[in-house]
């Protein structure tokens, strides 16, 4: 992403409106803070989208911090705080650790063990157990094996019909069922298990939750699986596809056309690839997806100290700052909010250090390298993509306060941000989930709601009202107004017009 680089002292000592923040936050929920008074904390702070970790918990656990959820956010009119459902997703796990040992197994650096496919049998010091029944063929000599988030490195040694041998590459000691990683193997698991396939219908659909995060997705198919469980009832859910391995990576492209959005989570794309090159695919994901016009989510260990410590480490800060700096348009909160001792301290530092990577964001040359780019595919723009690119250019050149967008499904809001104005823009829409969805993971954007999109005089009298009145612009402004619904009077359909507050 293009950035200012003339940065001065008195850029440094400046202090920016926290209404000013342009980049949404995810905030994972947990004992720490599922309490009514505890969500609406998270609300007062900053928390764009409620992520419920379906690795987690039940239906019944769910609903109830759902209901909570839903008192707070009554609590905080307008506040349009989405809700996501992460899924557990296809993993591979170690057996249960022989009771005679205790509660931890040991292995010791240098040893040969078998990793093997009988879940049945207990973990010892020299026997593995492992749930993934394809292990022998999908490792090879020579490759390693990750075990309890890379705390045991094993290397593959000799390939058996149910199992494999592997060397043991440093000491370490872990408790039962603890994740196993394959880096750059082509695993053979589902998309979706027996438990995702229940949470989406009977609870994601049921509860009409706004966004799926779904996990380990790994080609462009799972999202059509994906899209055909949740079915027509569940056919307005936004789907957040998460790449966490190489494969995921490889068809990457594939994945972005399908998907509504991306999560790079990078947990587990660590210990599939690399360590040291999680921040070069994390950059390319970003660029793809913002050349897309695709929303994209930073995920994992952002402020990970925060969850014992009150303020987070430098290194931290840095690592929000540079993925707002690399074009993401959310960042998200795990254990920092779920299990952490300081919640709402930790949504208000993310904040606060997002409005100041923002800052330095030159938004005038990334209107002009996305522009560049989207005309260069040698494709024709859609209508609505024109107006959007259009909107951006008249309220750079006019330097209008903001842009309003009418929309019925977001789209014509997705393709403003896409464009990447540095002025709020205001969605008016008939569709609270429209609201929620766009508020929640389209940078820059703040919604309201309306009864109907029909009446186009009324409606933007009264989005220039709510836009004063917000401090989104003052009386007399001229303010660029985007009509993308269909709803509208025909006059005023796809229509890009200049209005006065």
């Amino acid at each position: 992403m293009a950035t200012k680089y003339d940065i001065t002292l008195e850029h440094i000592r400046n202090e920016f409106p926290t209404a000013s923040r342009r980049t949404k936050i995810v905030c994972t929920l947990g004992p720490a803070c599922w309490s009514v008074e505890g969500l609406t904390n998270l609300i007062d702070a900053g928390m764009n989208v409620a992520r419920f970790n379906f690795s987690h918990g039940d239906h019944i656990s769910h609903f109830s911090t759902l209901e909570r959820l839903r008192e707070a956010v009554a609590a905080r009119p307008g506040s349009n705080v989405a809700v996501m459902l992460d899924t557990k997703g296809p993993e591979i796990r170690t057996g249960k650790v022989d009771p005679s040992l205790g509660d931890k197994v040991k292995f010791t650096k240098g040893d040969i063990i078998e990793v093997g496919t009988d879940y049945t049998q207990f973990v010892t010091s020299t026997y593995l157990a492992c749930s993934y029944p394809s292990l022998p063929t999908s490792v090879k000599v020579g490759s390693k094996i990750l075990v309890a988030d890379g705390a045991l490195m094993l290397q593959v040694t000799e390939i058996k019909a149910a199992s494999v041998m592997a060397r043991v590459l440093n000491n370490a000691a872990f408790g039962s069922t603890k994740n196993m990683n394959l880096p750059g193997a082509v695993v053979d698991l589902p998309t979706l298990t027996e438990k995702d396939i229940s949470d989406l219908k009977n609870f994601g659909v049921a509860y009409q939750v706004d966004f799926i995060a779904a996990s380990f997705v790994r080609k462009g198919s799972d999202i059509d699986f994906i899209r055909s469980v949740l079915g027509e009832k569940g056919a307005n859910i936004k789907i957040i596809a998460k790449i966490e391995n190489q494969e995921g990576m490889e068809n990457f492209d594939e994945i972005l056309t399908k998907t509504d959005g991306i999560m790079v989570a990078r947990g587990d794309l660590g210990m599939e690839i690399p360590i040291e090159k999680v921040f070069l695919a994390q950059k390319m994901m970003i660029r793809k997806c913002n050349l897309a016009g695709k929303p994209v989510v930073t995920a994992t260990q952002m402020l990970e100290s925060m969850i014992t410590n009150p303020r987070p480490t430098r290194a931290e800060c840095a690592d929000v700052a540079n993925a707002v700096l690399d074009g993401s348009d959310v960042v998200m909160l795990s254990g920092e909010t779920a299990n952490g001792e300081f919640p709402v301290e930790a949504v208000t530092m993310m904040g606060n250090t997002a409005i100041e990577a923002e800052s330095l964001v030159d938004y005038d040359t990334q209107f002009d390298f996305i522009r560049q780019k989207s005309l260069a595919r040698g494709v024709p723009l859609s209508p609505t993509e024109s107006l959007a690119s259009s909107a951006v250019k008249t309220a750079r050149e006019l330097a209008c306060p903001l842009i309003v967008v009418l929309t019925e499904n977001g789209l014509s809001a997705r393709l403003v941000a896409k464009y990447r104005t540095p002025v709020p823009v205001l969605v008016v829409t008939a569709e609270a989930a429209v609201a929620r969805q766009t508020q929640g993971y389209v940078r820059n954007v703040v919604a309201v709601v309306e009864e109907s999109l029909t009446d186009y005089d009324a409606l933007v009298q009264r989005a220039l009202a709510v836009a004063v009145q917000r401090g989104l612009a003052r009386s007399g402004d001229a303010v660029v107004v985007v009509n993308g619904s269909q709803d509208s009077d025909a006059a005023a359909a796809n229509t890009l017009r200049l209005h006065y507050a």
